[in-house]
C-alpha cells in the first residue's frame, strides 16, 4: 500500500472544478453506473456533485464527503431538489452506520476508494448498511504501474488490479456481479503524464481534448468490445 498524502480543500475543489469540463466523461460514467443503481442511492465522495447531477430521477440521493466545503457547495447546487441530502462524513467512520436510517438500497463510489487509507473498512461499512441484494458500484484507478505524481498529489493511496479489488470485496462480504476495465486510451494518457512528462496535474487542454474527441468514440467502442485493460476498473458488488 502506498501512503499518499492528503490533499487540502483548496486542491480538492480546484481539481473538481477543472473536471467539470468533462461533461461527456461524466455522462459516460453515469450511463455505466446508473444501470445497476436502485432508487435510494448513497454517493460516497460526492464532491461538488459532478456525478450526483445525473441522479435526479432517483427517489433519494444522499451525498457524503469528508470535505465540509464540498458538501456545503453540493447542498447549495442541489438546494431545489428536495430528494437530495448532503452530509459531511467519512466512509470509514463508525458514524457511517447512521445512514441505515435512509433505507439505502445502493451505493455509488466513483474514483474515491483510492483516497481512503482503510478502504476495506469503508467497504465493510457499505456492506453493513445495505439490505440483502443491495449493490455497490465502484470505479477505481487501475494498475499500480501507472502510479505517478498526479496520484500522489491527489492523495491516492493505491491503484488497483482486478485481483486486489476482488480480494477486498470478498473480505468485506460482497460477491462480484461485474468487473471490467474502462477507458483504454486513458491508460496511455496517464502513462505519459506519470512516467514521461511527470506532470503534477492534468491540464485543462488535455481534459477538453479527451472529453470532446476521445470519449465519444471510446464509449461507443467499449460498449460492444470490453477492453482488456484501461485506466480504470468498474465493478458492481452485491451483498
Amino acid at each position: 500500500m502506498r501512503a499518499g498524502f492528503q490533499t487540502s480543500s483548496e486542491y480538492t475543489l480546484a481539481d473538481q472544478e477543472r473536471m467539470k469540463a468533462a461533461k461527456r466523461y461524466f455522462a459516460w460514467q453515469s450511463e455505466l453506473a446508473r444501470e445497476e443503481l436502485g432508487k435510494r442511492v448513497l454517493e460516497v465522495g460526492c464532491g461538488l456533485g459532478n456525478f450526483s447531477d445525473h441522479l435526479k430521477e432517483k427517489k433519494l440521493v444522499v451525498g457524503i464527503d469528508m470535505d465540509e466545503n464540498c458538501v456545503s457547495q453540493w447542498r447549495q447546487r442541489f438546494i431545489a431538489r428536495a430528494n437530495y441530502i448532503g452530509r459531511t462524513l467519512k466512509a470509514e467512520s463508525a458514524e457511517f452506520h447512521e445512514l441505515r436510517a435512509y433505507a439505502i438500497d445502493s451505493v455509488v463510489c466513483l474514483n474515491v476508494l483510492e483516497h481512503i487509507k482503510e478502504d476495506e473498512l469503508a467497504l465493510r461499512n457499505m456492506h453493513a448498511i445495505l439490505p440483502d441484494g443491495g449493490r455497490v458500484i465502484l470505479m477505481v484507478p487501475a494498475f499500480e504501474v501507472l502510479y505517478g505524481e498526479i496520484d500522489a498529489r491527489l492523495g491516492h493511496y493505491r491503484r488497483y488490479t482486478r485481483k486486489s479489488l476482488r480480494g477486498r470485496a470478498a473480505a468485506s462480504g460482497f460477491k462480484i456481479r461485474r468487473l471490467r476495465f474502462m477507458n483504454t486510451i486513458g491508460f496511455f494518457g496517464w502513462w505519459v503524464n506519470a512516467k514521461i512528462s511527470r506532470r503534477m496535474q492534468q491540464s485543462e487542454k488535455q481534459i477538453a481534448f479527451f472529453d470532446s474527441y476521445l470519449v465519444p468514440a471510446m464509449s461507443r467502442l467499449e460498449k460492444w468490445i470490453p477492453p482488456p485493460f484501461g485506466q480504470s476498473i468498474l465493478a458492481t458488488l452485491e451483498k
